[in-house]
């Protein structure tokens, strides 16, 4: 069974807890840490970093501070004496990750209710969905936007290539209600991080159901 754990943590936390993870980082994390201008991205950071390391740590029955990590060319992290597989993802005051023994992509996004979000589909959308997307009134459009976008932004990540992998490359399902279209080798989920949010999870395809548990 492709079996996926997703966890979700809030960014918006007091100081005490900022410090009690800022005791988890490395010397690079930190030094990344300071280097942030403003405060509440560098309190994000720490938050970010910190329970990322707690979750893995409970995952592998080890010490957070000892774990060592590395990062491919399109910066992707991995742990670097092995270990499950993971992603992350951050908006507004909201993280998330997913783990899973093999290959994994996550994505969470806040449904800014601001955005102008359909240049972004004609930029960098693939055909079948700028035609879908550009048919729907605001009213559904914006929130299915956010749906497709998630999916997309979830496999690029699973592919382990971030953004450098094009997005008008592949389609994924833009239609309100519908499920993600299926990419060959892959399963993918919605997953609901509460009222305002979206998100989705891509695994490798193990031949068996896809099981998500969220924490």
């Amino acid at each position: 069974m492709a079996a996926v754990e997703v966890r979700f943590g809030p960014l918006d936390v007091a100081t005490d807890e900022v410090t009690r993870c800022l005791a988890l980082l490395d010397g690079a994390e930190r030094e990344r840490a300071s280097a942030f201008r403003f405060e509440r991205d560098r309190r994000r950071f720490i938050v970010r970093r910190g329970r990322l390391r707690e979750w893995l740590g409970l995952r592998m029955n080890q010490p957070p501070a000892e774990l060592l990590f590395e990062t491919n060319a399109f910066g992707r992290r991995s742990l670097r004496d092995g270990g499950p597989h993971f992603s992350t993802s951050h908006s507004g005051e909201c993280m998330m990750a997913a783990f899973a023994d093999s290959d994994v992509g996550c994505d969470i996004e806040r449904t800014d209710q601001e955005i102008d979000w359909r240049p972004i589909v004609r930029q960098l959308f693939a055909p079948r969905e700028r035609e879908t997307l550009d048919a729907l009134p605001e009213g559904s459009g914006r929130p299915a936007f956010f749906d497709c976008w998630v999916r997309k932004e979830a496999f690029v990540k699973a592919l382990g290539q971030g953004v450098s992998y094009p997005f008008d490359s592949f389609d994924m399902s833009a239609r309100p209600g519908e499920p993600p279209l299926g990419i060959a080798g892959w399963r993918m989920a919605a997953i609901s991080p509460g009222t305002g949010y979206a998100g989705s999870v891509v695994v490798r395809d193990d031949g068996a159901p896809l099981a998500v548990s969220l924490s």
